[in-house]
């Protein structure tokens, strides 16, 4: 049977514009056969049940992200597809150590340069999204990746490398100023900020954090691959050489309107940009987008399967998903049952304790959410019930005092003249 992988689709002259993706895309570049797998570039996470890609699918059997795919292919293959089945201990440590600095250092940075940084934003990478989404996707996911990546990267410090987060904080800056009375009405009204005078600014601001940032990520990867073939040996590629591509290939290869990730990789680590080049070249050849999205033909490096057309159920699918996550309260209770799925997984790589302290708290914010629900919703009835039964009340005291108030009769012996005293 031939494997399925699932990825985010090709874009910034790669295979995919997900790290993950990559780095799964460039492990079976090497470790499996061509004519064992297809890669398809869904870009849709809802095709897998865990929501996420990179995916597999083997048959009904569905498994996601980096690592967990590299294990299944251990086990599915008895070790023939596992690149790290040379290493030595020494080396298995460090693949391990690594593997994991740079999952957690070069995604942040990749954030940074991708989305946080708004000139390559709305230049480039969200035009490479619109280019591989399918309608309603490509108006419902860049924004959702965008503010993902955003909350990723909000404890470095860097958010004003988002122009739009800058301006809106200096509105509200000036207008504070002006409610305080602190500038003359002659300044109240000042030209918008350009782009330009922001962005030099922006690299005033932020050059010293952003130089030790990328520091702390390159000079160690730098220092590692010395003067070796790759990260950890001369013999071969391993796991370790995959994610490395995968993520610093983000870094290195798209060609963005403000380069400076790209240009400090390249000044810093010129050994590690050579190698990254290097691999992207051997393990994913020269990549168009129109790749993906036409049958597979010998002319192409990789084996692109193109993806199906989306139904109209999915189309459903995707725009209700969307008001929900739009939904605060459905929103809670949606990302509270995936947090607890996710815990409850057989690959979500946890212990057992962890596992059951994950999923009981997801439980038991599921049960606060649901409380709140009804606890605002209880008011709310009897908010209503109070309010009707006032009003019945206040309504049949009324009838009731216009029923009883009691009519004066003139006698029919009486005229007018009789009653003003002039008869």
């Amino acid at each position: 049977m031939v494997l399925e992988l699932h990825v985010w689709g090709p874009g910034l002259s790669l295979p995919s514009i997900d790290t993950q993706c990559l780095a799964t895309i460039a492990y079976f570049s090497i470790a499996v056969p061509k004519d064992s797998w297809v890669l398809v570039a869904s870009s849709d996470p809802t095709v897998s049940p865990t929501q996420e890609l990179p995916a597999l699918k083997n048959g009904s059997t569905w498994v996601s992200r980096f690592r967990n795919i590299i294990d299944y292919l251990r086990q599915y293959s008895n070790g023939a597809w596992d690149l790290d089945r040379d290493l030595s201990a020494l080396e298995t440590a460090d693949s391990v150590a690594f593997s994991s600095f740079i999952e957690s250092r070069a995604q942040a940075l990749v954030d940074l340069s991708l989305y946080v940084t708004s000139q390559n934003y709305y230049k480039s990478t969200s035009p490479a999204y619109g280019a591989i989404l399918q309608w309603p996707n490509q108006w419902i996911l860049p924004p959702q990746l965008h503010s993902a990546a955003k909350a990723r990267t909000e404890s470095l410090g860097l958010s004003s490398l988002d122009l739009e987060a800058m301006e809106e904080q200096q509105k509200r800056e000036h207008s504070a100023a002006v409610a305080a009375g602190r500038i003359p009405q002659n300044f109240i009204r000042r030209p918008r900020e350009t782009v330009s005078n922001l962005l030099g600014r922006t690299s005033q601001q932020n050059q010293f954090r952003i130089e030790a940032l990328t520091g702390e990520l390159f000079l160690p990867l730098e220092e590692l691959l010395d003067d070796k073939t790759y990260l950890l040996s001369n013999r071969a590629p391993s796991s370790l050489d995959c994610l490395a591509v995968g993520y610093l290939g983000l870094a290195l290869v798209p060609d963005l309107p403000h380069q400076w990730l790209h240009d400090s990789m390249r000044r810093k680590a010129p050994r590690l940009s050579q190698y990254v080049e290097r691999m992207r070249q051997q393990l994913y050849g020269n990549v168009h987008v129109s790749d993906a999205f036409k049958a597979a033909g010998d002319s192409t490096s990789l084996p692109w399967q193109a993806p199906e057309r989306a139904s109209f159920g999915s189309v459903g699918t995707s725009l209700l998903t969307s008001l929900a996550d739009s939904t605060p309260i459905l929103k809670d209770i949606r990302m509270n049952n995936r947090l607890r799925e996710a815990a409850e997984s057989s690959d979500s790589g946890l212990s057992d304790i962890e596992s059951k302290s994950l999923s009981a708290y997801a439980r038991g914010q599921g049960k606060d959410t649901l409380l709140s629900v009804a606890t605002v919703v209880g008011g709310i009835a009897a908010l209503v019930g109070y309010m009707a039964h006032v009003g019945v009340f206040s309504a049949q005291e009324e009838e009731e005092y216009y029923e009883e108030e009691p009519q004066m009769v003139l006698p029919e012996s009486l005229n007018v003249g009789d009653f003003l005293g002039t008869g």
